[in-house]
């Protein structure tokens, strides 16, 4: 069986290296000579590695039992990422391998730019070493720990970190997991009189979504009475550049049409317009079934198609987190449209408020398109 997952994984890397080498067939034609090297590189390790370790494995009966090892993994990856505490894996050196979305909002860092870093980066100075030793303890099975230690980006509330030694699988060193919850003793300092202090960054941000839905409730009244297309230009004005990097408007459920497409300076916003809607599986979906989506991360190149040039969008994109929303104005009403957003480089992930946000603004912005294009009485 460890021969069928590093085979996976072999697998999965080369999945990927191939994505990238299709989305670079934008480069410079000066540079398609390293492209076309690296192209050549990856046929031969096909037909050199992962040929000859498929036959081996079909030969030993090995790919049944490594489906249902594979659908496990998934669930128990969703189940980690969907954890509600702040939940990280990391090494002796406590470097991170995997950190859930809990941990993400606690900490402030994505977890694409955590995975290869040390943990202690994220502490203050004064923690690091206490931090890095008592992993380093819990890794060699001297028992589970667990200390108060300060974020940098909260450094006057203390955290509890415990620690445990977990053995992913059948890797052959030892892992540490870290829950990190508020500390006890800061709780029970504060009268219960005062209740809990306000969060001046949740504060910050509640008002950012105001000041956003007011916007976009102002651009919708003030669009041209009439016209679904300009209702949808609209709302993408508002959103676009505040919210998120690319914002893509299409209008329509059963034959979408896209609308709008607003980038960032110098983005091939042009190839994305001139993109069939139908061959976004996203949108798709979202037309069909009425199912907003979020994804963080998204690790499926081919979820939101390809553009006019036959580069995959989200690499192109560089995108990190989108969010793709149906335009309907009730539950299981009829689809008005598909708004799209990407947000990508250092920008946080969108967050599930900011979904819940968007969720509400995209029936206000189906009631609009729904009035602009009802037929007037005689």
């Amino acid at each position: 069986m460890p021969q069928m997952e590093e085979f996976g994984e072999e697998l999965a890397d080369f999945l990927r290296r191939v994505a990238e080498l299709k989305s670079a067939r934008s480069v410079p034609a000066g540079d398609l000579g390293t492209v076309l090297d690296a192209a050549l590189f990856e046929l031969d390790h096909v037909a050199a590695q992962l040929w000859p370790t498929y036959e081996r494995l079909a030969v030993n009966g090995q790919w049944d039992d490594a489906t249902a090892d594979r659908d496990e993994q998934r669930l128990l990856r969703s189940l980690f990422q969907r954890m509600p505490l702040p939940v990280v894996l990391v090494d002796r050196e406590t470097v991170v391998r995997r950190m859930n979305f809990a941990a993400t909002g606690l900490t402030g860092v994505r977890a694409g730019y955590a995975t290869g870093r040390p943990l202690t980066g994220f502490l203050m100075h004064a923690d690091r070493v206490a931090f890095r030793t008592q992993t380093a303890a819990v890794a060699r099975g001297e028992g589970d720990r667990s200390l108060n230690v300060h974020l940098q980006q909260s450094p006057g509330t203390p955290v509890r970190a415990t620690l445990t030694a977990l053995r992913p699988g059948a890797e052959p060193r030892t892992a540490v997991l870290v829950v990190l919850q508020p500390a006890k003793d800061q709780a029970q300092q504060r009268p219960s009189v005062q209740g809990p202090a306000p969060d001046l960054g949740e504060a910050t941000r509640h008002a950012a979504q105001l000041d956003l839905m007011d916007a976009m409730t102002t651009a919708l009244l003030s669009a041209p009475a009439g016209d679904g297309a300009a209702v949808l230009e609209a709302a993408a004005g508002v959103l676009h550049g505040r919210f998120a990097d690319w914002v893509i408007a299409d209008a329509g459920a059963a034959r979408p049409r896209r609308t709008t497409v607003l980038g960032p300076p110098d983005a091939p916003v042009a190839d994305v317009l001139a993109q069939d809607p139908a061959a976004c599986p996203l949108v798709v979906e979202a037309a069909r079934g009425g199912a907003a989506s979020l994804q963080v991360r998204p690790e499926d190149p081919d979820a939101f198609g390809r553009d006019a040039s036959g580069a995959h969008v989200l690499v192109r994109a560089e995108v990190t987190s989108l969010l793709c929303v149906p335009l309907t104005a009730r539950t299981h009403g009829p689809v008005e449209g598909v708004l799209t957003l990407f947000r990508s480089g250092a920008r946080l992930a969108f967050s599930l408020a900011e979904a819940r946000a968007v969720d509400v603004m995209s029936r206000h912005i189906a009631l609009a398109v729904r009035r602009s294009v009802r037929p007037r009485p005689s």
